[in-house]
């Protein structure tokens, strides 16, 4: 289920998850990982390392020695040229490297954090396995190519496609549509609202206005009001933490705001969609593939951390972590200088190409000498807090009209705005994923903030626990059930990047700027870019690889 960006919230609809975002430059998660930093490719590094005050810190830090050293000579060594500085090692970055390393191994990731891996965050720990950021992916063949290609496919786990999904609407949780069949039953919505979102599919429904709509107008016009409130607005707290009165739907759901566009309604669409499929097939699948069974979404035996790990295993030393960008110069010989501090000190790189994969706040600040109007538009993205709380109850806490076979079963349940609930969302992650509880105890992951709720960064822990626990007790665990046990609460200051309307614009803005001022070779990648989902990163890498390349094979002859 996501309750979805920072870090991916993984929908009980779309199984995608809420806190996906890509690599940032704070320091301050736990180290999960080391890679060795030496016997790569050559760099040169012109700093002493010197005791000072950093920002209020007494540290170690780098201090410039001499910054007129040739990049081209180093201790007599000549300095070699990079194809790709890839910066940002969060799973965007990993995978853009992964992908453009089969052809141009000659490449760099840097990351300014002491892990790699971005906002992924797998802890085990007392017999619990959990995520505190994103939590599952929509097992598309990119994203499964890329775990098989990893080394991964014995360690894929898929959830049950029937496990049902939950929306709470006035004081129950009431499932929500799995297949067409279901749709003439369930009870989330009423015989007029069926009615109107049938009608509305098919057309008949007011026509699209002259400009570009938010997720809610083009919902309530196309669909109706029943579909917005009690389908489509918990959707967008789960995936987006957002707000749907400001949420593009041409941004954010851009694959059905297509349907319409290209089809004249939602089902017009589809079935135009479906008759140029039948007319233009699709290339063989690859046969190494597993073949998921239904809607359903995936993570690894040990978490999603598997991946990141593989990848890095496999980049070996290409991987560098601790590497905090500070600037990027524009070589007058083609291609870019990249300046870092580093554990070793202050290093220089020079690359043919670049991609930023760092969230748009942070690729603005570095960008701003090469292009202030590219910065401008990267610093304009909102991305709201979120909060990841994972708590366990015995399964006796658990309400018995919601066992079924006497276990808690079912993706997970979200919650609209408008039902008097704080949590955004929860996923049932011991009935979702094996051996992520201890015999006898259900583990919960919740999500709270978003858009729409941004005061809970100035709450404790034990405010955002007592928050969902009071939640809880409303629909899913019985009132006098004993107290949760915490395994664990990540609070996200800045999660998800929010694809508010006109979005599409201003990433358009930002790569036009950086293009008139010559910046060829630089490109922007990132959850802001490709999409908040784990998988719509994945995906987003093989696409941005493939202009990389593009770009580097015609480098070659200039």
């Amino acid at each position: 289920m996501t309750t979805t960006a920072v870090v991916n919230h993984p929908s009980i609809f779309t199984h995608r998850s809420p806190l996906q975002s890509p690599s940032s430059s704070s320091s301050s998660s736990p180290s999960f990982l080391f890679l060795n930093r030496t016997n790569f490719i050559p760099y040169f590094s012109t700093s002493k390392r010197s005791s000072v005050n950093c920002n209020g810190w007494r540290t170690r830090c780098s201090v410039a020695k001499d910054y007129t050293v040739p990049p081209s000579e180093v201790d007599g060594n000549q300095l070699s040229e990079l194809d790709c500085v890839v910066v940002g090692a969060g799973i965007s970055g990993l995978c853009i490297a992964k992908v453009i390393s089969a052809n141009y191994p000659n490449l760099m990731v840097t990351e300014a954090r002491d892990r790699a891996g971005g906002n992924i965050t797998t802890v085990e720990r007392d017999g619990y396995l959990w995520e505190e950021g994103p939590n599952s992916f929509q097992p598309s063949d990119p994203m499964l190519t890329m775990a098989v290609d990893c080394g991964l496919k014995d360690d894929l786990v898929l959830g049950d496609p029937d496990a049902p999904r939950f929306v709470l609407w006035k004081d129950k949780l009431r499932p929500v549509p799995g297949k067409l069949t279901d749709l003439p039953f369930f009870d989330l919505m009423s015989i007029p609202g069926k009615l109107r979102a049938g009608f509305g599919a098919i057309g008949l429904r007011p026509s699209p206005p002259g400009y570009e709509e938010s997720v809610e107008q083009f919902v309530r016009r196309n669909l109706g009001a029943e579909v917005f409130e009690r389908l489509i607005e918990p959707f967008c707290s789960g995936v987006y933490a957002g707000d749907p009165s400001k949420l593009s739907m041409k941004a954010a759901f851009g694959k059905v705001w297509k349907l319409e566009q290209t089809g004249g309604s939602i089902i017009g669409g589809t079935f135009k969609a479906i008759k140029e499929r039948s007319s233009n097939p699709k290339p063989p699948r690859d046969p190494r593939l597993p073949t998921p069974k239904g809607q359903t979404v995936g993570s690894f035996r040990k978490g999603l951390r598997m991946l990141p790990d593989a990848i890095c295993e496999r980049l070996g030393s290409k991987v560098k972590l601790s590497w905090k960008l500070s600037s990027i110069t524009k070589s007058e010989k083609g291609g870019y200088l990249l300046t870092y501090e580093t554990p070793e000190g202050v290093v220089s790189l020079r690359s043919r190409s670049i991609v930023m994969t760092v969230p748009s706040y942070v690729a603005s600040n570095i960008l701003r000498p090469l292009s202030v109007a590219a910065a401008d538009a990267l610093s304009s993205f909102y991305y709201p807090p979120v909060a990841a709380v994972t708590i366990s109850y015995p399964q006796e806490a658990i309400r018995d009209e919601r066992l079924v076979d006497g276990e808690l079963k079912g993706f997970g349940q979200l919650h609209p705005r408008s039902q008097g609930v704080e949590t955004l969302g929860t996923i049932y992650s011991s009935s979702l994923f094996p051996n992520r509880a201890p015999n006898g105890r259900v583990l919960l992951l919740n999500y709270i903030g978003g858009a729409t709720n941004t005061e809970i960064v100035s709450k404790t822990e034990s405010q955002l626990v007592e928050a969902v626990d009071r939640d809880l007790r409303k629909m899913l665990i019985k009132p006098k059930a004993q107290d949760p046990f915490v395994t664990g609460v990540r609070v996200w200051p800045q999660a998800i990047p929010q694809f508010l309307v006109g979005h599409l614009d201003t990433l358009g803005t930002a790569k036009a700027a950086l293009s008139d001022n010559g910046l060829d070779g630089l490109f922007l990648g990132g959850n802001y870019v490709s999409g908040v989902a784990l998988g719509r990163c994945v995906e987003g890498a093989y696409e941005i690889a493939s202009e990389v390349t593009g770009f580097l094979s015609q480098y070659a002859y200039k």
